[in-house]
């Protein structure tokens, strides 16, 4: 399961924004697309670049944030045109919002920002002003109640399906390798190469500790865990009561002893059952999503400009 990652169409759930409101068209913008009787601009693909790299930046480096607006590019018109179907159908049941909800989310935007100012600034950069926001906030929480009379009420996992699931996939249940770590900072070298060789004599840890004005941390850790590479290879090529060598990182001084290593072992089908009916939930969502919005494109017109 680790290795089948489902995605749900861009827009819908993973991303909190996603659809851009219905743009007027100005005289500049190039229409790229007609869907029923809305168009889709360049402009259109423009803003939800920016909107989308707004809502990045405050997650990822900068580095990171074009990495992943650069993997959006390819097939975003696609997904510009099933948003786009979606408000309509939306809008064609006269689904209502609550304004609250839509002020809601921009005051938990706002909190991501250390000042108001800081947040006028960054949709200043992405050449988004406030109503941008709100629209497409707006537009997003049509689509997902759209989405979920449609699709979401009409699926369910039942308990017999979590069941084969894991009986067909038992391989995958099983807990990584942990390791209980006693690692130790401190500010000079001298002192930290007497500690680990105290602690390998066999002097207690809380001891050493408050001799050599040392910051002891417990921690428990496996493969996946986000370690730096310098100590994950440390770590992991020790035994148990084995203390390291001192290494230096960044401008403090560690010395790492393995307290404890837990084997893996089987998880048990009512330790993971959540995750699975999650995980089956959606996949169905997915597969059903798709063919809702086959549907809909077989019954609209979609107009692709070729220049």
């Amino acid at each position: 399961m680790k290795n089948y990652r489902i995605c749900v169409l861009l827009g819908i759930y993973l991303m909190v924004f996603g659809t851009l409101s219905l743009n007027f068209c100005f005289a500049q913008d190039k229409i790229i697309a007609v869907v029923n009787n809305d168009i889709i601009t360049q402009k259109d693909l423009a803003d939800f670049l920016n909107f989308m790299r707004l809502q990045f930046s405050r997650q990822y480096s900068q580095e990171e944030t074009e990495e992943k607006i650069g993997s959006m590019k390819a097939d975003l018109l696609d997904k510009l045109i099933e948003d786009r179907l979606i408000l309509q159908e939306a809008k064609k049941e006269g689904i209502k919002l609550d304004e609250a909800r839509v002020k809601g989310r921009i005051n938990d935007i706002r909190k991501r920002y250390p000042t108001d100012g800081d947040f006028q600034n960054d949709l200043l950069r992405q050449g988004l002003v406030l109503a941008d926001v709100e629209n497409r906030i707006r537009e997003q929480l049509l689509m997902v109640s759209e989405v979920d009379k449609n699709v979401r009420q009409n699926i369910s996992i039942s308990p017999e399906e979590v069941t084969r699931f894991y009986n067909q996939n038992t391989q995958e249940f099983v807990s990584p390798e942990k390791r209980i770590i006693q690692a130790v900072t401190l500010d000079n070298e001298d002192s930290a190469k007497a500690f680990a060789s105290s602690l390998r004599e066999g002097g207690k840890i809380a001891d050493l500790a408050s001799r050599y004005q040392a910051s002891v941390n417990k921690i428990e850790v496996n493969k996946a865990t986000e370690l730096k590479k310098e100590i994950a290879e440390i770590v992991f090529n020790l035994k148990i009561g084995d203390v390291s060598e001192v290494q230096k990182i960044d401008d403090k001084y560690y010395v790492f002893m393995v307290e404890n290593i837990v084997p893996p072992a089987q998880l048990t089908l009512a330790q993971v059952q959540e995750n699975i009916s999650q995980y089956l939930m959606e996949k169905k969502m997915q597969e059903t999503l798709t063919k809702w919005l086959d549907e809909l494109k077989k019954k609209s017109y979609i107009k692709i400009s070729q220049d």
